[in-house]
């Protein structure tokens, strides 16, 4: 049976847990825990060790989709989840005060991963705040010699999780028919 595995991260609240959940055949299962900094100011409960999810392809084929915890004080979860991870979903805040610092900070602490894995960025909450537009994160990763897939996505839309997937896909093999 083929196993596959994809990384969901990115700051608090960013969308990781409802992207999957959107995404995943079976109920995902959660490591929540009651929000005690002030992650409280943004929602009651935080992931404190991961999210996974599953999509059944077909019969033999699975993809594993694993989310990680937005906060910076369980980073150690980071390096255990991203171990033989095919690629990385990049999810960030258009409503943060610094989204830009954000994708700096979240592609620096996965530099190891995306020595052997594509990114792709999905920018959440653009209806809430329409600045930086996405060819802002654009500019900023060509600026930086990375050529990654931008896109705008309401994580609770399973079509729009989809569009992040794919494109991390067509990054590995630009054949697929997906």
């Amino acid at each position: 049976m083929a196993e596959n595995k994809i990384i969901f991260t990115g700051p608090v609240g960013v969308g990781k847990t409802t992207a999957i959940a959107a995404l995943s055949d079976d109920p995902p299962i959660k490591t929540d825990a009651r929000a005690s900094d002030m992650t409280t100011s943004m929602k009651s409960h935080t992931t404190v060790a991961m999210d996974y999810g599953v999509i059944n392809l077909d019969e033999n084929t699975k993809v594993h989709l694993y989310g990680t915890p937005g906060q910076e004080r369980f980073d150690f979860m980071w390096d255990i989840l991203s171990q033989g991870s095919m690629g990385l979903v990049l999810l960030l805040d258009n409503t943060r005060a610094h989204p830009l610092k954000d994708l700096k900070f979240f592609l620096d602490s996965f530099q190891d991963l995306l020595k052997t894995a594509p990114v792709v960025v999905g920018v959440t909450k653009m209806d809430l705040k329409a600045s930086p537009e996405v060819e802002v994160y654009q500019k900023y990763l060509a600026q930086h010699n990375m050529n990654v897939p931008v896109f705008e996505v309401d994580a609770r839309n399973e079509n729009d999780v989809k569009q992040l997937v794919t494109a991390m896909l067509y990054s590995i093999d630009p054949g697929l028919e997906v």
